[in-house]
């Protein structure tokens, strides 16, 4: 049974950091790009940023583009996002996915494996 397993979630200032952990089983982890979405209260779920079996490639939204950065430990089936420089709009529920190609990762309707998602709040 696959399971993604996220952590680090909480309450930040703006302006503040947070590291997102998302650990995996159940997997052949370095066959599989993982990825971090995000959703907002009232909003649908949105990517954020996702990367290759290997590292080699990254894709980033725009959004977080420069404050964001993802990476994986395959040694360790985890894969982490590094948040900075937070803001109010950034508080939303984070999911961890997994797909067997980076093209799958990029949308919400073809990942093969979700996470049950960790809370990041930014306050003002």
């Amino acid at each position: 049974q696959v399971q993604l397993v996220e952590s680090g979630g909480g309450l930040v200032q703006a302006g503040g950091s947070l590291r997102l952990s998302c650990a995996a089983s159940g997997l052949t982890f370095n066959n599989y790009a993982m990825a971090w979405f995000r959703q907002a209260p009232g909003k649908e779920r949105e990517f954020v940023s996702a990367i290759t079996f290997r590292g080699g490639t990254i894709r980033v939204a725009e959004t977080v583009k420069g404050r964001f950065t993802i990476s994986r430990d395959n040694a360790k089936n985890t894969v982490a996002l590094q948040m900075n420089s937070l803001k109010p709009e950034d508080t939303a529920l984070y999911y961890c996915a997994a797909g067997t190609s980076i093209v799958k990762v990029l949308s919400v309707g073809t990942v093969n494996y979700w996470g049950q998602g960790t809370q990041v709040t930014v306050s003002s």
